[in-house]
Formats: C-alpha cells, structure tokens, sequence
C-alpha cells in the first residue's frame, strides 16, 4: 500500500469512528420520543427515535470488520463506550446547573426531557457492548468460514443476532429500571427487533458498494483486510 493510500486509510477510519460515535451518542440521548410506522397497512411499527441512528452503527462496524479487521472494529465500539459515558456526564453536571428566569428551557422542562437519560444511556451500554462484540465476533466467524465469501452471509446473520440482544437488553434493563413500563415491553421488542431487521437487510447493497470501493481504492482482494 502507498503512503497516499495509508493516509486515506486513516482518514476514512476517522470518519467512519466520528459517524458511529455520532449515531451511538444520539440514539442515547433522543430515546424518549416513541413514534409509529405503518408501511403500506402491514404492520404497525411502534419504536423509540432512538432507534433510527442506531442500525448505522451495526453497518459501520461491518464496513470496519470488513476492511480494517476485527481489532480497528473492536477500537471504535470501545472508544463509543467512552463518548457515551462522557456524554452522561456532561448531562448530569447541565441537569444540575440551575436556569436563569428567562432561559428558554427551563430545568423542569430540561430534566423531563434528559433526565432519564443516563439510566438509558447505562442500559444502552450494557445492551451495546454485548451486541458490538456478538456482531463483531460473528463477522469475523462466517468471514473465515466462507473465506471471504459471501458478504452478505455474514452481515446479516451477524447483525440479525446482535440486534435481538441489543434490542432485548435495553428493554428488559429500561423496564428494570422503571424507564418504560412492562406492559408495552413485548410490543417494543417485536417493532424494534422487526424494523432493525428490515434496515439490515436493506442496507446490504450499500454494504456492497462501500466495500467495493474501498476494495478499489485500497487495492484489497475479496477477504483481505488494511494490515497496519
């Protein structure tokens, strides 16, 4: 590999980490807002907002175990638990600042909406650490039994076991934590785990094209990855 194509490497590898550490953090801290998706009358998708950044994470972490190895992967899940940690702190010190009379939120407002997020932002990170490495690990399991074969083999199985406990995880530890009440813990599973499944699939062509571009770019034959 070229010095021009190293330093690329480690330039796409940035911005890859900075838009999976964007999406991680931003699916903690807009988990309150529950909305519904009715696609064509089939099924009535009853999901948190939360979850709509989240499946970018699973396929950045694909792209990265794809091209840049399990070890690049496993950096950037780890460095999302330290970006969402810090991010739960900084919002309990903004919770305990107090509002002046004319702030246009005031703390009552402020707390309503943030402050249950470090609860989420906990049980988010337990769920999300054990679906990361689970996503990770079963990449790299059907990568070498495949041989490089197969992409989309090991992006979906992979990525279809770690949504469920993600997605089982984080509700069973909100509703632990009286976040969410039990009675919709079923109906949130289901629409949750459905619609993560239904983004994984169709996000398999982009998966695709990325990999082939960077395969390109890279000069990587199939189930070669950037070696440092």
């Amino acid at each position: 590999m070229t010095v021009n194509q190293k330093s690329a490497a480690q330039l796409i590898y940035l911005i890859l980490a900075a838009l999976f550490i964007a999406s991680l953090v931003t699916s903690n801290l807009t988990f309150q807002k529950f909305f519904y998706w009715e696609p064509f009358g089939i099924y009535r998708f009853e999901i948190s907002v939360g979850i709509l950044p989240y499946p970018i994470t699973f396929l950045i972490t694909d792209i990265l175990s794809e091209i840049y190895g399990k070890k690049k992967a496993n950096q950037v899940v780890i460095a999302g638990i330290f970006a969402s940690f810090f991010s739960m702190l900084i919002i309990l010190v903004s919770d305990m600042a107090p509002a002046i009379d004319n702030s246009p939120i005031n703390n009552q407002i402020f707390s309503k909406v943030f402050g249950l997020s470090p609860l989420a932002v906990l049980a988010s990170m337990l769920a999300y650490l054990a679906a990361q490495f689970i996503d990770i690990r079963i990449f790299h399991f059907w990568k070498r039994k495949t041989n490089g074969k197969h992409l989309w083999l090991r992006n979906n199985f992979s990525t279809f076991s770690s949504q469920f406990v993600d997605t089982f995880t984080v509700l069973f530890l909100l509703c632990s934590f009286n976040v969410l009440p039990w009675e919709i813990f079923g109906g949130l599973l289901l629409s949750g785990f459905l619609f993560k499944v239904i983004v994984a699939a169709l996000d398999t062509p982009i998966l695709y094209l990325l990999v082939y571009l960077f395969r390109k770019k890279f000069d990587l034959a199939i189930g070669e990855e950037i070696r440092e």
